[in-house]
């Protein structure tokens, strides 16, 4: 688990440290900056990956941008010459890099000016590789070294945290199926796509677990008080216009207060806070899920009585499948 985000130059973050834990919540209002912390931590995983160029960042939820945007800008302070970003584990592993592009004549990817990585006990990557000469300055040196590494290494591990790291962004139309999430991966898109297929995943995975499966199901449907039901199903055609685009497997809901007779519904006429307390909860108990991922703006579509009520869950969850399972989000709301 990630214990320290050390940030200089990189956006509205001039110079700060960070702690974390388990749930990590950034509250503010619009504007303050807390979405740039997030998108810190995906360059910094972007790097660890080998190549910090405009692809690399949106895979992982980071908005492209140009050198000029990215570097700090300050009226009374000088603009920094390099992004330097860091990541502290809970054994002292760290893996840290300054970034280079000039603003004039901005490069497709940063440069590794310095490169570290440490396991807690030694160094793996030395500080100043990029002295070295016939090495591409674009070109990370860590990620190449991890094919020599222990997996239970607390540096590979860190690593893998942050190579897997992304900014997931729901949007209802993505969530309802009815539009393509341009970020698709596993278990569910970075804009809320593949929804029903990423709950047809944890339906199988909890009914394959022993122990407290049923109960954690619960768990979600207690959130959504006026659902009796929720399933996976390529049936659903009969309860949407042939007009609305669909998707082969779409989620179908029983509502518990309707007519029996016509009391199901599909994710697009369901109730859009729904389908984010759903979002929420394939992230953070399905398997498949990244070990250290962030949510922007997670208070969106829900009141603050869900939102309480589901912030309060969200430890829980993550404990499920990995005790090392970590999560940063941002909300405007401070009833989180």
């Amino acid at each position: 688990m990630i214990r320290i985000l050390k940030i200089d130059g990189f956006k509205s973050i001039y110079s700060e440290s960070i702690s974390l834990g388990r749930v990590n919540c950034f509250i503010g209002a619009n504007g303050a900056g807390k979405s740039n912390i997030l998108e810190a931590l995906g360059v910094l995983g972007a790097a660890a990956n080998g190549v910090v160029d405009d692809e690399s960042l949106l895979r992982r939820g980071v908005r492209a941008g140009l050198p000029r945007l990215y570097k700090s800008s300050f009226a009374s302070k000088s603009t920094p010459p390099q992004i330097f970003i860091s990541a502290d584990g809970e054994a002292g592993e760290n893996y840290r890099v300054s970034l280079l592009n000039p603003l004039d004549a901005p490069e497709p990817a940063w440069s590794y000016k310095t490169e570290v990585l440490s396991d807690g006990e030694q160094e793996i990557v030395s500080d100043g590789v990029r002295n070295r000469k016939n090495l591409n300055p674009q070109a990370g040196l860590a990620a190449l070294k991890l094919v020599d590494l222990d997996p239970t290494n607390p540096a590979a591990q860190l690593m893998q945290r942050l190579q897997e790291f992304a900014i997931y962004s729901p949007n209802t139309p993505a969530l309802r199926g009815i539009v393509p999430d341009v970020q698709s991966r596993a278990p569910v898109g970075l804009n809320g796509g593949q929804l029903a297929e990423g709950f047809a995943a944890l339906q199988k995975n909890l009914s394959d677990t022993e122990g407290d499966a049923t109960d954690v199901l619960d768990q979600v449907l207690e959130l959504i008080d006026w659902v009796s039901d929720i399933q996976a199903t390529s049936h659903g055609a009969a309860l949407l216009s042939s007009k609305v685009p669909r998707t082969r497997l779409m989620l179908k809901f029983t509502d518990r207060f309707m007519n029996k007779s016509r009391n199901e519904l599909t994710a697009y006429d369901a109730s859009e806070g729904a389908l984010y307390i759903i979002f929420c909860a394939l992230l953070c108990l399905l398997p498949q899920a990244p070990l250290l991922l962030a949510i922007d703006n997670l208070d969106q579509a829900l009141n603050p009585r869900l939102l309480t009520q589901l912030t309060a869950r969200l430890s829980g969850w993550l404990r499920h499948n990995d005790p090392d399972r970590q999560l940063l989000f941002t909300a405007h709301n401070p009833a989180v």
